[in-house]
Parts: structure tokens; C-alpha cells; sequence
């Protein structure tokens, strides 16, 4: 009887020393860590590019924003890939893409030529920073919808964000292949810079490529995949004249997912389809 006692004093007193602790927390498994580690990484990439250009190494400063680029750009597809998607990935997603994508393209483009043109470059480089912010949002509020429009599988409403990172430090690699950021140059990547915020807060519709119904011929998926090699070969050998290449053909190739919309859709812009053709249209507003 007095063991049985004891025993029950015994629980008692560990179920007290549990209360007194609260509750246990949940274990969380690894594979939800792991994109989030990856956002958390590229933000660490962006912010240290920031550093980098403030120092003076240009070089280091814009490889570390591609790099968070990347890694920002990975991040959700590694989620999904691993199922670990979560609603806190997506607040800490979100908070990445500013940084990687509107904050530190604005700084280190700043630091490195738009201060030559004084208070003009400085409101050029907040007014990226802000259209890169808008851009993000309203690619969240779409992508939130529960129904979604059929074009949106394949078109973008504007540039994308971290397409607009890699295009908006174009002066940078002109700068590093020898043209000096000063003067006329300084100015001109002004304008460009406000270019660049325009097409990300617009309304022009630009080709995804992610549609389900895009194929390739079996017959050149081999060239294809040599061609990508060929590329990532180049990139590494010759880098900033690769970027500049590849800037330029992704701004030349702008009009035709234009011109390609408007064949389907009869509009220029996106955001104008009538009634009677039954599109969805996108939350008006920004």
C-alpha cells in the first residue's frame, strides 16, 4: 500500500515538474528548415553585396546580389520540392525578395555610379527600391487568389523582380568593362534605372515560360542542354560581357511576349480584357 502511494506521489510530482515547465514544444522536422536556412542565406548574400559596395569591391558586391538572386529564387522551388511549404517560409520569402531584389540592386548601383549625378540618382535608386516593393506585392496579392486567371501560368504582369535586379545593374557591367561611371554615363544610368522601376510596376505582360502547354521537340532537347553548358561556360569565362549580352536580349525580347499577347488577347497591356471574352481580369489599382 505505501508503494502504491509512492508511485502515486511519484506522478504526481513529474506531472507538477511538467506543468511548472509548460508545455512541450513540437519538433520540427529538418526538411521545413532547410528552405528557410536557404532564404535566411540569401539575405545574409544581399546584405553582405551592400557591405561589399560601400568597401569598394564592386565585383564581390554585385556577384553576392546575384547569388542572393539565386538563392532567393530556389528557395520555393526547393520547398515545394521537399514538401515543406509553409505560411512563415512565405513571410520570410517575401521579406527576402526586397532586400535581394529592390534594396540591394538600388544600393550598390548607388554607390558605384548614380551618386555621380547627385540628388537625381539618389531619387532614381529609391524610386527602383519602391516599384520593386510594388512589383512584390501585387505578385503576392495574385498569387493568393484562389481562382486564377489561365494567362497567368504563362505571362508576368511587368518584369518580375529578379529579373529587374539583374537588368537595373547594367551600368555596373558596362562600368567593369571600362566605361567610367561619371558624367554623361552617370546620368544616363539614371534614366535607365527609372526605365527599369517602370517596367516592373507596369502592366505589360511578359512571357513566363512556365506554361504547361510549352514543349520542346525531342530532337532538340540535346542542343538545348549543350547550348545551356556553352552559356554557363561563357558566363564563367567572360562575365560581365555575357551579362551585358544576355541584359540586352532579354530586353529586346520584351515586345514579342507583347506582341504575342496581343494576338491572343487584342491588348497591349494586361488588365484591359473585356467581359465577353471571359478573362479574368487583376485586381485593379497597384
Amino acid at each position: 500500500m505505501e508503494d502504491q502511494n509512492a508511485s502515486i506521489d511519484s506522478r504526481k510530482a513529474a506531472q507538477g515538474d511538467a506543468g511548472a515547465r509548460g508545455p512541450r514544444l513540437r519538433e520540427i522536422p529538418l526538411r521545413l528548415i532547410i528552405p528557410n536556412l536557404i532564404t535566411v542565406l540569401a539575405i545574409c548574400a544581399g546584405l553582405t553585396g551592400i557591405r561589399l559596395a560601400f568597401e569598394n569591391r564592386y565585383e564581390l558586391a554585385v556577384a553576392m546580389v546575384l547569388a542572393a538572386a539565386f538563392l532567393d529564387g530556389i528557395d520555393g522551388r526547393v520547398a515545394r520540392m521537399m514538401k515543406a511549404t509553409s505560411k512563415f517560409g512565405a513571410q520570410m520569402d517575401s521579406l527576402a525578395d526586397i532586400i535581394n531584389f529592390g534594396v540591394a540592386p538600388a544600393l550598390v548601383l548607388y554607390v558605384f555610379v548614380l551618386d555621380q549625378a547627385r540628388s537625381l540618382g539618389w531619387i532614381a535608386a529609391l524610386i527602383y527600391a519602391i516599384a520593386a516593393g510594388l512589383r512584390l506585392a501585387r505578385f503576392n496579392v495574385m498569387d493568393e487568389r484562389e481562382t486564377k486567371a489561365p494567362w497567368q501560368s504563362e505571362f508576368f504582369v511587368g518584369v518580375p523582380a529578379p529579373a529587374g535586379a539583374a537588368l537595373v545593374l547594367l551600368p555596373v557591367y558596362l562600368g567593369f568593362l571600362g566605361v567610367a561611371p561619371v558624367g554623361v554615363f552617370a546620368y544616363a544610368s539614371t534614366a535607365y534605372t527609372i526605365i527599369i522601376a517602370y517596367l516592373l510596376v507596369s502592366r505589360l505582360p511578359v512571357w513566363s515560360g512556365k506554361s504547361e502547354t510549352s514543349h520542346i521537340r525531342r530532337d532538340l532537347v540535346l542542343p538545348m542542354i549543350l547550348g545551356v553548358v556553352l552559356y554557363v561556360a561563357l558566363l564563367m569565362s567572360f562575365t560581365w560581357e555575357v551579362l551585358v549580352v544576355t541584359v540586352l536580349l532579354y530586353l529586346c525580347s520584351l515586345p514579342f511576349g507583347a506582341r504575342n499577347w496581343h494576338r491572343r488577347y487584342g491588348t497591349l497591356t494586361i488588365g484591359e480584357e473585356s467581359a465577353e471574352k471571359g478573362l479574368s481580369e487583376i485586381d485593379r489599382g497597384v
